[in-house]
C-alpha cells in the first residue's frame, strides 16, 4: 500500500473507517496506534466517534511507513519519531491504591478509638 499523498486530501476532518481504508488496514489498529503513540484525536462526535485532520492523518502516514513498510517495532518507531517510550502507570496506580487504603485503615482506627473514648 502507498502512503498516502497528503495534497489530495481535501476534507477538514475523516472518519476513522475513511483512515483505515486510506491506509488498508483495520479501525482497531488506527485506535492502538493512537494509544500506543499517544496522539490525540482534534475531534469526537456526540456519540464519541473520531474524526481524523490531516495533520492526524500525516502522523499515522508516518506510523504506518515505519511499522509496516520499514518494519520497524512499536518500541523502534517510537524511538524513531523522537518519542519517549510508553509509561506503565499500573505499578505506580497499585502504590498509590496501596497508601490510599493504609491511609484509610489509620483514619478506621482512629475513629473507632474515639468513639471507644466516648462511651466510656
Amino acid at each position: 500500500m502507498p502512503l498516502i499523498d497528503l495534497q489530495q486530501l481535501n476534507k477538514l476532518y475523516y472518519s476513522i473507517g475513511e483512515v483505515s481504508s486510506m491506509f488498508g488496514v483495520n479501525a482497531s489498529l488506527i485506535r492502538f496506534w493512537e494509544k500506543e503513540f499517544g496522539f490525540e484525536i482534534a475531534k469526537k462526535t456526540k456519540k464519541g466517534n473520531r474524526l481524523f485532520t490531516v495533520k492526524e492523518i500525516e502522523k499515522i502516514n508516518k506510523i504506518y511507513q515505519l511499522v509496516k513498510l520499514d518494519g520497524f517495532t512499536i518500541d523502534g518507531a517510537r524511538k524513531k519519531l523522537g518519542q519517549k517510550q510508553k509509561v506503565n502507570f499500573v505499578h505506580v496506580e497499585n502504590d498509590i491504591y496501596a497508601e490510599q487504603i493504609r491511609f484509610l485503615e489509620y483514619l478506621k482506627s482512629k475513629l473507632l478509638s474515639l468513639k471507644e473514648n466516648q462511651t466510656l
